[in-house]
């Protein structure tokens, strides 16, 4: 077989992942899915490595190879949830539903875990992670949105400093989220986000020529 017809032959398999890489994705994955569900059954400062071990079916060597600690692993999956929020976006999205287009998709993948769970007001701790864990992703997230849109300035923020206004964003999502943990509420992620929209809406939709929806 000559050169070409084996770089043709190869051709398929240089475009597909590695295996070394799909299974980096996988335990990742795994791992996530452990330390999601588990801060939704117990107090965070409760939960220990054998724990997230034993749920994600995973070794001790191979959890300290991607991770230094079970931190570590929270704010990788906090950050795997968020940032696969712009990649599910259209291209046409306006720019005020692009800067809040994050709630949803979060609210809703919380409340699959919120359902498996046992969440009490008692578990203090759980919300507080969304302060400590959760707001600051929001921010760099939203901040990030508002510099991807600094050519199209929305007007009604346009006095209001980008990093503040990324930070009162993050805080009320936050802020609406913890509510409906503490206080037991009925409501559904899509009502929730309502709630939320109702709070930030007014900010960034004050003349624009779009509808509130």
């Amino acid at each position: 077989m000559d050169t070409f017809a084996r770089d043709v032959q190869d051709m398929p398999q240089r475009k597909r992942p590695p295996a070394a890489d799909r299974r980096v994705q996988k335990t990742r994955g795994l791992l996530h899915e452990a330390i999601a569900s588990l801060v939704h059954e117990k107090d965070y400062d409760d939960i220990v490595v054998k724990e997230v071990l034993g749920r994600a079916n995973v070794g001790r060597s191979t959890f300290y190879t991607h991770f230094g600690n079970k931190d570590e692993l929270l704010e990788s999956a906090i950050r795997e949830v968020v940032r696969s929020v712009p990649s599910t976006l259209p291209m046409s999205v306006a720019p005020e539903e692009a800067i809040i287009a994050f709630s949803l998709p979060i609210l809703e993948y919380l409340d699959r875990h919120r359902r498996r769970g046992r969440i009490t007001v008692r578990q203090r701790g759980f919300t507080a992670l969304h302060e400590q864990r959760l707001q600051p992703v929001l921010a760099e997230l939203i901040a990030g949105e508002l510099e991807r849109h600094r050519r199209r300035p929305l007007v009604a923020v346009t006095q209001i400093p980008p990093d503040l206004l990324a930070q009162h964003i993050a805080a009320s999502f936050v802020l609406v989220l913890n509510w409906w943990i503490e206080s037991a509420s009925a409501l559904g992620p899509r009502e929730v986000n309502e709630v939320f929209r109702a709070l930030i809406t007014p900010i960034l939709f004050v003349g624009s020529s779009r509808p509130h929806q």
